[in-house]
């Protein structure tokens, strides 16, 4: 496999994560949740709660990384690590929400049917 195709299939991916994340805004911002039932606005709060552990797990990688100097590795190694980085990082932030998390979902979940009656 060539350098090319890692860093185009990387580019990709965040192209079509880019474009999912402008989707789902537009979604959120034309539902009307009254018609929403109880399991899709707790999954709902889910979803945010692990969206939120995903941008603390980067931020906190970012100072790893700051420590770390990769002046040494090739651009086609950073492609790939990076792109791999980011999906474990996903993935073990929703897993996280989905086994214990951190109760930011449960308590948006209760204020949201709290302020919205629902």
């Amino acid at each position: 496999m060539e350098a090319g195709n890692i860093t185009g299939a990387y580019a990709e991916y965040y192209q079509a994560k880019n474009t999912a994340s402008d989707k789902l805004s537009e979604s959120i911002t034309s539902k009307k949740y009254d018609a929403a039932t109880n399991d899709e606005l707790l999954g709902a709060c889910k979803e945010f709660e692990a969206y939120f552990l995903e941008q603390v797990f980067k931020a906190m990688q970012k100072t790893v990384d700051a420590v770390k100097d990769d002046s040494n590795s090739t651009n086609y190694s950073t492609s790939v690590v990076d792109f791999f980085k980011d999906q474990t990082i996903a993935s073990l932030a929703s897993t996280s929400t989905e086994n214990q998390g951190l109760g930011l979902a449960q308590s948006l979940y209760e204020q949201m049917k709290r302020n919205y009656n629902l």
